[in-house]
């Protein structure tokens, strides 16, 4: 807020709480240059929700404290953390190899957001929620498939042999021994199993995940794929 608007907040702020006017002029001189330096940097308004003098408004009604410019700048902080927060850094337009304009457009882009100026980009709102609620978008996600191309999870499968020795039974139609809980390792469902490792003197010094996971776990996800049929 410029020294205008810090002046035509205070008369508002005047009307509503009598205490906060000043009647000599140099008192006003003073509070109007004290308010503009802690507050000129908050604005008055933005299109997208603050407003400085509903703030004020909103602690006047709820205190009966004389108001203070800390009781607007805390709520303006409090909107740009929420604002910041909610936002998702979409990706620059900016070539990828040029560094400082990539990081110009993508701060800029924050800056605008944390100043009420821009909405927040929300892109992970897309696939929150629970799933099947919206019939449009879940079609659309079958359409797509996996976000993975088949050649990136081809290349990716030696570096994470677990998972891929599960989508390959999964592919096969063989059960899927990460879906039930190992009652050897007590891995959970949807972790690798776990081997330990033993020290000179037999004592456990840690385990280490396992490509492959136990027998006794295979054959637990075996029966439970085939008690699935009769149940249907």
């Amino acid at each position: 807020m410029d020294r205008r608007e810090i002046a035509a907040l205070l008369a508002y702020i005047g009307r509503l709480d009598p205490r906060i006017i000043r009647t000599d002029e140099g008192d006003a001189r003073d509070q109007l240059a004290q308010w503009h330096e802690l507050l000129g940097d908050v604005p008055m308004a933005t299109p997208y929700g603050w407003d400085a003098r509903v703030a004020a408004r909103q602690h006047i009604r709820l205190s009966p404290y004389q108001i203070l410019p800390s009781d607007i700048a805390r709520p303006w902080e409090s909107y740009r953390r929420d604002r910041l927060h909610r936002h998702t850094d979409p990706t620059p337009s900016a070539d990828p190899d040029d560094q400082a304009a990539w990081t110009a457009e993508l701060l800029g882009t924050r800056r605008a957001v944390a100043a009420g100026s821009a909405q927040p980009a929300q892109d992970r709102a897309i696939t929150s929620g629970r799933r099947g609620s919206d019939p449009d978008l879940e079609a659309r996600l079958r359409e797509v498939g996996s976000c993975i191309p088949a050649e990136a999870r081809a290349a990716l499968a030696p570096c994470r042999p677990a998972r891929a020795a599960r989508e390959a039974a999964v592919a096969q139609g063989r059960p899927d021994p990460l879906s039930v809980r190992c009652d050897w390792c007590l891995a959970q469902a949807g972790e690798p199993c776990r081997q330990r490792r033993i020290g000179p003197d037999n004592g456990v010094r840690g385990t280490t995940p396992r490509a492959t996971p136990h027998p006794g776990r295979l054959d637990l996800a075996a029966a439970q794929q085939a008690q699935q049929p009769a149940m249907a």
